[in-house]
């Protein structure tokens, strides 16, 4: 890759990414071409919270294909390696896609896929309904969220939705934590669905966490074999990357998340004002996620979050909205371009397959899944120092920005070092008995997924660190 730009086309913004190979100009630039537009402030919430339509799109891009074709731009791309000896591009050095954000403005992140591209709007104080109803194109919904959300958010969705007597919308309260991410629970979605005699038009609107969403998207995925679907995230962790992609699934006792499918949603509405009532523990878990995409493909973004870790604890909103949408801008690049981790959507992962192994040997729950990828992450970065492929100075820093965000560094004590090498060994990265790893490499940003690495270092590094 050789270099990216920021072009500005009729208030809309584009990354175009230029590449030297045509395959991958097909495969990852074209798909990767993300608008996010950005509304002024407007009297109107309907203004306000409007997308871009598909003419205007058009009309950008080829504005933006005669400029290219015109002109020069700086900027710049690295590249990284996938799988064993794939050669791809991984990291763009990301700019801010918007300025700053204000209360009363509505940020709109596209994840580019053709005819299933979708919005992702992120502001604070947010008109639920008008987001909302647009995205739902039959007269009924169901609302799908857990014990801890309905009392906070669930009459604010079902009034947003329902007060103009055009939608009929129906509620189902989950158990609330990991623990219930079972096929047993999911099927009070599916009970709920048939009592109410929802049709194959029905949306199914997930309000709360990670757990809420993938739940409530499998369901939608497998009801009469397919309903719409929208994520309404109320944790960070959520807000930042499980609500963004279409993963969606539950776990099974012998592993986490084996039990799913892809399936994107209409759109995702993440309002930051209900992080006010989020525990700091969960906060802080969300922000595990955040400082994966600085280490795997966005340096600028890890420096940024080193200086401004005290501002998102501190739930700054300026803080919280420019994190939340770097985030969900690197995730919808990496998305457009791999939607079903054939390769570089698994960069994603970096730490999971350790993470994995901590909440599965620990039990689903006792750790949240943001303090099992920090200590994951960390384990990665020991293993690639081990092999060589980082400097120290990097593992160092990934354990003090890690610290500063309060979460964990290593696994809990107790954890059995054979049964969790098993539970390794049973991850979803697995192909054809081997298991692929998610690993840095090079300088702050780089990395890697594949399975040629020396097995040694990899005990050594669970040596170290499971006890």
């Amino acid at each position: 890759a050789k270099r990216n730009s920021l072009l500005r086309v009729d208030g809309c913004v584009l990354m175009v990414v230029c590449c030297q190979s045509a395959n991958m100009l097909s495969n990852v630039c074209v798909k990767s071409a993300l608008v996010v537009a950005r509304s002024s402030p407007v009297e109107s919430h309907k203004a306000r919270a409007s997308a871009p339509t598909r003419a205007s799109r058009k009309t950008a891009g080829a504005k933006a294909a005669h400029l290219l074709a015109s002109r020069e731009f700086s900027g710049r791309a690295q590249l990284f390696s996938t799988a064993s000896t794939t050669k791809c591009v991984q990291r763009v050095s990301m700019r801010t896609m918007c300025t700053a954000a204000s209360t009363d403005e509505v940020k709109i992140v596209e994840v580019d896929l053709g005819d299933r591209t979708y919005p992702i709007y992120i502001g604070s104080g947010l008109n639920w309904g008008e987001t909302l109803k647009k995205h739902v194109p039959g007269n009924t919904v169901l609302v799908v969220t857990n014990e801890t959300i309905a009392p906070l958010y669930l009459d604010r969705a079902v009034k947003a939705l329902s007060e103009d007597g055009k939608i009929r919308v129906e509620t189902v309260v989950l158990p609330d934590g990991e623990k219930y991410k079972t096929l047993e629970v999911l099927n009070k979605v599916y009970d709920k669905a048939l009592e109410a005699r929802l049709d194959r038009q029905t949306t199914f609107v997930a309000l709360g966490g990670g757990v809420i969403g993938d739940m409530t998207g499998y369901a939608a995925a497998s009801y009469q074999r397919g309903v719409h679907f929208i994520q309404v995230p109320t944790t960070t962790m959520a807000m930042v990357d499980s609500s963004v992609g279409g993963k969606t699934g539950v776990n099974h006792p012998l592993g986490k998340n084996m039990i799913g499918a892809f399936y994107q949603p209409r759109c995702v509405m993440i309002d930051t004002e209900v992080l006010a009532t989020l525990p700091d523990r969960e906060l802080a878990s969300g922000i595990a996620e955040v400082v994966k995409y600085g280490l795997i493909r966005d340096a600028e973004f890890f420096a940024w979050q080193e200086e401004n870790m005290a501002a998102l604890l501190g739930r700054e909103p300026a803080a919280l909205v420019e994190a939340i949408e770097r985030s969900c801008v690197n995730k919808a690049l990496v998305v457009a371009a791999d939607e079903k981790e054939a390769g570089l959507r698994a960069t994603l992962n970096l730490g999971h397959t350790f993470g994995h192994a901590i909440e599965n040997n620990l039990g689903y729950g006792e750790w949240l899944h943001g303090e099992a990828v920090s200590a994951g992450m960390v384990m990665a970065a020991d293993m690639s120092a081990r092999l060589g492929w980082v400097e120290p100075a990097l593992v160092d820093r990934t354990v003090n920005i890690l610290k500063a965000a309060n979460l964990p560094i290593t696994p809990p004590a107790g954890l059995e070092k054979q049964q969790f090498m098993d539970t390794m060994a049973v991850d979803k990265k697995v192909a054809n008995g081997k298991l692929r790893l998610i690993l840095l490499k090079g300088p702050l940003g780089g990395c890697v997924f594949t399975d040629q690495f020396e097995k040694d270092k990899l005990v050594e590094t669970i040596e170290a660190f499971v006890n």
